[in-house]
């Protein structure tokens, strides 16, 4: 029973990271976000193709889709601790909000509602990690801006996110709280890279020259 209840979970966390809200959205006021700028359906280019107004609101419902997979995961892990003891250790159990944190990210850049063409997961990535470790959220977001605020490419910001979680999580699991959380280390290796690679033509207009920086009309994400 335990894995059936998994799987759902996971199921569901996928199909909320498919919920794209970019695409809804941009489909509600216009056309859909894919066909302007970079063509990502992400929150950086519904904010240069529509507005600012428009881009923050994406950026909510996309953290919001990650908070509410977890979210769901951990409120699972309650409920069988209460009802069903002795499956509260169960691995399946114990690894849920990892499994849930990287699938609803998944579904977000790649939405089986949407011809699997999604967005970046990087807003949906940043509401995990605050979810599964706050700690590990306020450095990899503190990093993140840093990056962005010093060279004001987004993207590269993102890119270095991407790269801290992992080393991050390593340190904290490993040095710091010496609690050896292996699920933690391989999740954020996992969306770390993930993340990365989904950037991988903004790391080639970044070595030729020609990204977009920070309030430059041109429209990249």
């Amino acid at each position: 029973m335990v894995w059936l209840v998994t799987l759902a979970a996971v199921l569901a966390a996928y199909l909320i990271g498919s919920v794209n809200s970019s695409i809804i959205i941009s489909k509600l006021i216009g056309t859909d976000i894919r066909e302007h700028g970079s063509g990502n359906a992400g929150a950086t280019n519904m904010m240069r193709t529509y507005g600012k107004r428009f881009g923050v609101l994406t950026l909510l419902c996309d953290v919001l889709k990650g908070v509410i997979a977890v979210a769901l995961a951990y409120l699972i892990m309650y409920l069988t601790a209460r009802w069903f003891p002795f499956y509260e250790d169960d691995a399946a159990i114990v690894l849920l909000p990892y499994l849930c944190g990287a699938v609803v990210v998944v579904g977000h850049n790649y939405p089986v509602f949407f011809q699997f063409k999604g967005g970046k997961g990087i807003a949906t990535s940043a509401a995990v990690i605050f979810m599964l470790d706050w700690r590990l959220g306020l450095i990899v977001l503190f990093g993140a801006l840093l990056v962005m605020v010093l060279t004001r490419y987004i993207s590269l910001g993102s890119i270095f996110g991407g790269i801290i979680f992992p080393v991050a999580s390593i340190i904290f699991t490993i040095l710091i709280d010496k609690d050896y959380n292996y699920a933690l280390i391989i999740t954020s290796v996992f969306m770390g890279a993930l993340g990365i690679y989904r950037h991988h033509a903004n790391i080639r207009r970044l070595l030729d020259g020609t990204e977009s920086r920070l309030g430059a009309k041109k429209k990249e994400e």
